[in-house]
């Protein structure tokens, strides 16, 4: 008969306390984690007439201000980027299928200023945030809709979409549809706060007194100069 030998796992692997040991000698010769490998592959690539460009069968908007210009594609496993001069200027998440277009509204806004128009039938403003669809909808009953429309979307890159959906959505529900409104609401919501009141030992010598009768006799005394 063939003899056995009974491993005792306590025989080759030490307890916790052990491995804890050995890591507490080690911690000092470990090497720190190197940043993650950024891997991509990266292809030049003009930007069409329509701020478009052709990514892996597949075409993505970057801002119209790079139209007809070389630009640098780098293509991730889940996402698609476009630089120009070292500078991050689009990214989108990688379209799997072929002849797609992946759009980005705020690409375009530039674009919108100057010709509102395009926003009737603009295949890029499809997929607006819902507030600025339910406006643009509601402004489209209304004349000069299409500006008034191109001047909220201007708001965007000053003041933030957060801000403008915020003011477009109390807007709609008083049923007031005009930029000013929309406009006043942005700013109300970013002003910034007023400055702390300041201390100062500084006091005046002679308190104002609320005297409204003093403002009757300049009154009187510049009726007397217009009659003289």
């Amino acid at each position: 008969p063939t003899k056995t030998h009974r491993i005792n796992s306590h025989d080759n692997y030490p307890d916790a306390a052990g491995v804890a040991e050995v890591l507490e000698l080690e911690r000092a010769e470990l090497m720190p984690v190197p940043a993650p490998f950024d891997g991509y592959v990266e292809r030049p690539a003009r930007v069409s007439s329509t701020c478009l460009v052709s990514v892996g069968r597949n075409r993505y908007s970057v801002p119209c201000e790079y139209a007809g210009k070389w630009v640098s594609s780098r293509l991730y496993p889940t996402r698609i980027e476009v630089v120009a001069d070292d500078a991050l200027i689009a990214s989108h998440v990688r379209l799997l299928d072929r002849d797609q277009v992946s759009y980005d509204w705020q690409h375009y806004l530039p674009l919108i200023e100057r010709k509102p128009g395009a926003l009737r039938n603009g295949a890029p403003f499809a997929d607006l945030p819902a507030p600025l669809r339910q406006l643009k909808h509601g402004l489209g009953r209304h004349a000069g809709g299409d500006r008034i429309m191109a001047q909220v979307l201007a708001a965007v890159p000053v003041a933030g979409l957060d801000a403008v959906l915020v003011a477009v959505e109390l807007v709609l529900e008083s049923g007031s549809l005009s930029a000013e409104h929309i406009l006043n609401v942005v700013a109300r919501l970013t002003a910034s706060e007023p400055p702390p009141s300041v201390e100062t030992h500084l006091s005046l010598k002679e308190a104002p007194v609320a005297n409204t009768a003093r403002y009757d006799r300049l009154r009187g005394q510049a009726e007397e100069v217009g009659h003289a």
